[in-house]
């Protein structure tokens, strides 16, 4: 692997700015066409795929890193963002830049807290930074390999967010201000990776008692247009405490 020189020079920038040994890594999920995507970056100079992360500055809360490095990343504001877990294996990235010298800042062993982050894919503006050259969405059905411990962080949110299914009510950040309950499922199925029953869904969702029910419908189809519905914010705020289904 070949030197990248712009690594070299931030190296001791980053040294002063940040907090040595913490780092942050996001996994951003988002739906597209009844897609589940995640949010992958590729290194210019290894031509690996890697989540979006960061590190801490000096005088910055962990949570606020986090977020900082999703706004840079994507422009998103309206975010859920969840910590889920730590990755501090020894060695987890020192491999990746087996080619620079050991005081390099990028080669140090980091302990990085994991997010995972659900986003309107629709207000996503892609950035790229000074060290990738490709930041694009990826269905979960077919995730590229990944540098470092970075599909194993990506697994480990994945499987987080599944199991929260069961308490947590997911969907404000994932779904258009309106849509209908077949929709809402579908995301739930997609996330899940398996179908479920319609009726038991139904009763299981409202007893989350977040959804409004508009009285107009979707219109089109030769069909009945289905409810239309939206999440009430103040109590899918109150409900992402926890309910036992």
């Amino acid at each position: 692997m070949e030197k990248d020189e712009k690594i070299i020079a931030a190296s001791k920038e980053l040294w002063a700015e940040f907090m040595p040994h913490i780092s942050v890594d996001s996994v951003v999920f988002g739906f597209h066409d009844n897609q589940l995507k995640v949010l992958l970056v590729r290194m210019a100079h290894t031509q690996k795929w890697l989540l979006p992360g960061g590190y801490v500055r000096k005088n910055e809360n962990v949570n606020d890193a986090a977020k900082r490095v999703l706004r840079e990343r994507t422009g998103a504001e309206r975010v859920y963002l969840q910590q889920f877990g730590v990755s501090g294996d020894t060695n987890r990235s020192e491999d990746y830049f087996e080619a620079y010298d050991d005081d390099l800042w990028h080669k140090q062993r980091f302990i990085s807290i994991g997010f995972y982050a659900l986003v309107d894919y629709t207000s996503v503006n892609l950035e790229l930074d000074s060290y990738s050259d490709l930041c694009e969405w990826q269905s979960i059905v077919s995730v590229p390999e990944m540098g470092m411990d970075h599909k194993k962080i990506y697994d480990t949110a994945l499987t987080v967010l599944r199991q929260q299914l069961s308490y947590k009510p997911i969907g404000m950040n994932l779904l258009p201000e309106k849509f209908t309950m077949t929709e809402l499922q579908t995301l739930y199925e997609t996330i899940l990776g398996k179908t479920l029953n319609r009726g038991n869904f139904y009763r299981r969702i409202m007893r989350f008692g977040i959804l409004i029910k508009h009285e107009d419908a979707r219109k089109g189809g030769a069909h009945r247009a289905p409810n239309l519905y939206s999440f009430d914010p103040v109590k899918y705020k109150e409900s992402l405490q926890g309910i036992d289904w």
